[in-house]
């Protein structure tokens, strides 16, 4: 039985851990930088320990001190979030060795997955499609090449220890290749501190589609239904809504299936996200698994009616599933907005800085993850982002209204928000049709007037 919880996150994460726990009657600890001190999961928690300077590298990526807070404070679990030490084999691993229960997959799945070319090779043990490409990591640049040329141009080049777009690049042509792939290289080392790269086929305007798992430690895996992440900006997600515009129940079963066998190949325990690309054609391919709660998790929530993080404490005890593949339905059509401070008008520049107005939307079918209140002070160390808006509704168009109207009502002032350009995406015909693709971001940009980004009141 788990009765206290670390958090090793923050932000609405690290709130929403605390906001479950908090239903469940179990004790929180937040552990802290020096500039999250008045960040609401601190406040909020029943026990807070600072762990460090402003600097993820000092604070929240310190295994060590998150231990020792965890060993001082006794508590029997970690909630990683996602982020920051969340996708650690190590820090999992160390978790296991002093008998303090990681809320995740063990680390031996960790690493298994966290490897992208070994997470293609479970996917082809599983017998789920996969994207043309090099089997492994390829160590040198004329390799690399060559293996491009008999794939096709063109290629993506992509850090085999990966995430978040950074390691990715894509090359058009042979000429293009060295200059992209030193440069993948280089920031894969840079990122994760390992500069091996693969290579692949790119799949040319595709859909991203991801699958919500769960799996207890007792064999049984389930999933929750597909996620649309097609709008993204730079491989970072903007929009992401369920059930996604483009799969039908027969798309649906297939790509669930292979989401499940993945997962059952590898092992997997607790809540994760297997992702694939999808062609117009309606043929997927499997690109990486995520060994951790998502984003975006919080539109399956409002479109299955389950509360994943209490389903990931309870996995995390021992509890088996007490659902079946046949007793998932979607009962609605959710949509979430990543609310960033920043300025999409000047190219999106970050803008931490003080809150000096806040005003949430609110009313039916409107939900809102956010940290964030007056006064507070966004700081400069970390992700951009602010918030998560939610809405849902009985269908898709109502969704979609009812997101439009949400982020209208969304004041924030004393810094600039990606608000208004969420709101411009509500009102684009090509995303209102279901037609966007991950090339969606790019072209709304180039037609759409950047004025429209910016704020019609003054800061």
């Amino acid at each position: 039985m788990i009765k206290k919880i670390l958090i090793a996150n923050r932000g609405e994460i690290a709130l929403r851990i605390v906001r479950a726990c908090r239903e469940l009657g179990v004790k929180t600890l937040a552990v802290y930088s020096e500039a999250d001190e008045q960040s609401l999961h601190v406040q909020l928690a029943d026990e807070a320990i600072c762990i460090g300077p402003a600097a993820s590298s000092e604070s929240y990526l310190k295994a060590d001190r998150i231990i020792s807070a965890a060993e001082i404070a006794d508590v029997d679990a970690i909630h990683p979030g996602f982020g920051f030490l969340s996708e650690n084999a190590e820090f999992a691993e160390q978790c296991e060795s002093c008998n303090i229960k990681f809320i995740g997959p063990n680390s031996s799945t960790i690493r298994l997955m966290g490897d992208k070319a070994m997470a293609k090779s479970v996917a082809k043990k599983a017998k789920a499609p996969v994207i043309p490409g090099s089997d492994g990591p390829v160590d040198s640049e004329t390799e690399a090449l060559k293996l491009a040329k008999q794939i096709g141009f063109p290629v993506i080049i992509k850090a085999v220890a990966g995430g978040g777009g950074k390691g990715m690049r894509l090359a058009h042509n042979a000429v293009a290749f060295a200059r992209e792939f030193e440069m993948a290289r280089n920031e894969a080392l840079k990122a994760f501190g390992n500069g091996s790269v693969y290579v692949e086929k790119f799949i040319e305007n595709p859909r991203h589609i991801e699958f919500q798992l769960l799996a207890d430690e007792h064999g049984k895996v389930i999933h929750l239904g597909e996620r649309d992440c097609s709008v993204q900006r730079r491989y970072q997600k903007v929009v992401e809504e369920a059930p996604s515009p483009f799969v039908d129940e027969k798309l649906r079963a297939k790509m669930g299936k292979a989401a499940v066998a993945i997962a059952e190949a590898c092992g997997y325990q607790n809540a994760g996200t297997v992702e694939f690309l999808v062609d117009k054609n309606g043929d997927f391919y499997f690109i990486e698994m995520n060994t951790r709660i998502q984003v975006e998790h919080g539109v399956t929530e409002e479109v299955t009616g389950y509360d994943l993080v209490k389903r990931q404490i309870a996995i995390a005890a021992g509890e088996k599933l007490d659902l079946d593949q046949k007793d998932v339905r979607f009962i609605r059509h959710a949509i979430e907005c990543r609310i960033n401070a920043e300025d999409p008008a000047r190219n999106f520049a970050p803008c931490p800085g003080q809150i000096d107005l806040y005003y949430p939307p609110g009313g039916h079918g409107v939900r809102i993850d956010s940290h964030i209140y007056g006064g507070y002070v966004v700081p400069p160390y970390y992700d951009s982002m602010i918030s998560k808006v939610i809405s849902y509704g009985q269908s898709r168009e109502i969704a979609i209204d009812r997101m439009y109207r949400a982020l209208n009502e969304y004041i924030i002032r004393g810094i600039r928000t990606s608000i208004p350009f969420c709101a411009a995406i509500m009102k684009d015909p090509v995303f209102r049709s279901g037609e966007a693709t991950t090339k969606f971001v790019g072209d709304f940009m180039e037609r759409t007037p950047k004025d429209l980004f910016a704020p019609s009141d003054d800061l």
